[in-house]
């Protein structure tokens, strides 16, 4: 039975989608047939963590996740000796990155490449081209590349140069337990949004917006994720919006699941994604959503949403007046995007990406 050794250096409980992934994935991996056994390398304070999604052992490797300069080392150099150690069969990096050389076989999960298609929104520029150089080293190594869309697909194509018949779309879901609440009553007048305040997230457009929207209509917006002084606060105050904007840190599950079950909608008003989790979850709980008009966000929410241009807030402005003046509207998106969501699943991620091990096992890229 092969042994899959996971990198799980980059887990540590601070870094949102990727560990949403990393989780939901290897939970429902557990359900499949044994046909695999797995061991975990976890990050310092990864261990530290609940792994009871893992299905296999963890191990811990002294590394930390959250020290730059450790983690970067440690995902080039230790990874492969711990899988040679460990005698694995096959490594898979589910955060993107990878070791730079080995003899065992990699697959990587690369989610975007915002690091070459979007640099200007990255918000630790220093580390832009170190990064850029890591994934072209761990692209170059691995014997097989997972992506979560057709537009990620692309861009690794384009920028890392790889292989297209050795990169396979699997597409992601929403939550195993999604958040659901209905014993709240939806409101029509807030809008959510959720994230951290990376620059390409755009919250800064979906402010402006928010002050060009007729003030007898004007919903609150809230929007949670933040961490120590908010970076928004300066412009909800020049922009007179202190009544109308709610800015919150990360919120507990039960703030989340009265937040999913009272407001008017989701916004996600990103400028660029490698997917849209957030989106799924969202449409799967019954939360209409509101979101750039992005390929990579077409392909996951179909007709099942509102769109906009991100760059304008105009056009973001209308959006919001149209979902909290128009209540058959959000009923719509209710029912559509439950049905949307319906048609992604963990399982068939954790089928796929299995049957992208056996496709790395029996074609190893030397």
């Amino acid at each position: 039975m092969p042994l899959v050794l996971v990198d799980l250096l980059s887990y540590t409980g601070t870094k949102g989608g990727m560990e949403t992934y990393t989780r939901e994935l290897y939970r429902s991996i557990g359900d499949q047939p044994g046909e695999f056994t797995f061991v975990g390398l976890a990050s310092r304070e990864g261990f530290e963590l609940d792994t009871s999604w893992f299905p296999g052992e963890v191990v811990p490797s002294g590394i930390s996740g959250e020290n730059r300069v450790q983690w970067a080392l440690g995902e080039l150099f230790a990874v492969g000796r711990w899988a040679s150690r460990l005698g694995a069969d096959l490594i898979h990096g589910p955060a993107t990155l990878g070791p730079a050389r080995t003899r065992i076989p990699v697959v990587l999960t690369m989610h975007d490449m915002l690091y070459f298609s979007h640099p200007e929104f990255m918000s630790t520029p220093l580390y832009t081209e170190p990064v850029k150089w890591m994934e072209k080293v761990a692209s170059r190594n691995a014997s097989w590349v997972v992506t979560d869309s057709e537009t990620s697909a692309s861009e690794i194509v384009k920028y890392l140069d790889y292989p297209r018949e050795r990169l396979q779309v699997v597409l992601l879901a929403g939550a195993s337990d999604p958040t659901r609440a209905e014993h709240h009553e939806r409101r029509g007048d807030l809008i959510l949004a959720m994230g951290n305040r990376r620059p390409h997230k755009n919250f800064d457009n979906l402010v402006r917006a928010l002050a060009l929207v007729d003030p007898a209509i004007r919903p609150t917006l809230t929007i949670t994720g933040s961490r120590g002084d908010d970076p928004l606060r300066p412009l909800v105050a020049e922009l007179s919006l202190q009544q109308w904007v709610d800015l919150r840190s990360w919120v507990s599950q039960e703030e989340l699941e009265e937040l999913y079950g009272t407001a008017s909608a989701l916004a996600v008003p990103s400028y660029a994604e490698g997917f849209g989790l957030p989106i799924l979850e969202a449409m799967g709980a019954g939360l209409p959503v509101m979101i750039s008009d992005l390929p990579v966000f077409r392909e996951v929410a179909a007709d099942s949403a509102v769109y906009f241009d991100p760059a304008d807030p105009v056009s973001i402005a209308a959006a919001i007046t149209r979902i909290v003046s128009e209540p058959g509207l959000r009923e719509k998106l209710e029912r559509v995007g439950a049905e949307q969501a319906a048609l992604f699943s963990w399982s068939a991620t954790a089928a796929q990406t299995l049957d992208a091990f056996r496709s790395a096992l029996a074609n190893p890229r030397r």
